[in-house]
């Protein structure tokens, strides 16, 4: 089976694996998804992840959720925008807070893949991927 948004299904085996309660989840390995996971990591919205390259096709990412102390999800929500069919593009004035600040946009800029608050602060504009709160 061929996956069309390749983003939106890390999206989602993510937010399933959170309401789950499972401590890990695999995705299929890329650059764009390892540099979303890296910001996921950054802000504080996962523990961690590991590239596992131990097949000669594409690899897999090893991500692991957090969890408050009473099992809580940290993630509480995840959104995609900017789809295949419909691309939502915004530039740095016009940037959207999520949740009115408290949460993030992850922004694909010309300078590399990077939050709203990140993409404000370089005065660049791009495509908006997800949401995350």
């Amino acid at each position: 089976m061929q996956i069309t948004d390749t983003i939106a299904d890390m999206l989602t085996r993510i937010r399933n694996a959170n309401s789950a309660k499972h401590p890990t989840v695999d995705v299929p390995a890329s650059n764009l998804k390892k540099q979303i996971a890296q910001i996921l990591l950054d802000e504080g919205y996962i523990k961690g992840f590991k590239v596992i390259d131990d097949d000669k096709k594409q690899g897999t990412i090893k991500i692991t959720l957090k969890y408050t102390e009473n099992r809580a999800q940290v993630i509480t929500g995840l959104r995609r925008v900017s789809k295949p069919g419909l691309r939502i593009y915004s530039n740095c004035k016009d940037m959207p807070k999520v949740m009115k600040g408290l949460g993030i946009a992850i922004v694909s800029t010309s300078k590399g893949i990077m939050t709203d608050k990140k993409a404000r602060e370089n005065n660049v504009g791009g495509e908006i991927l997800a949401f995350v709160w």
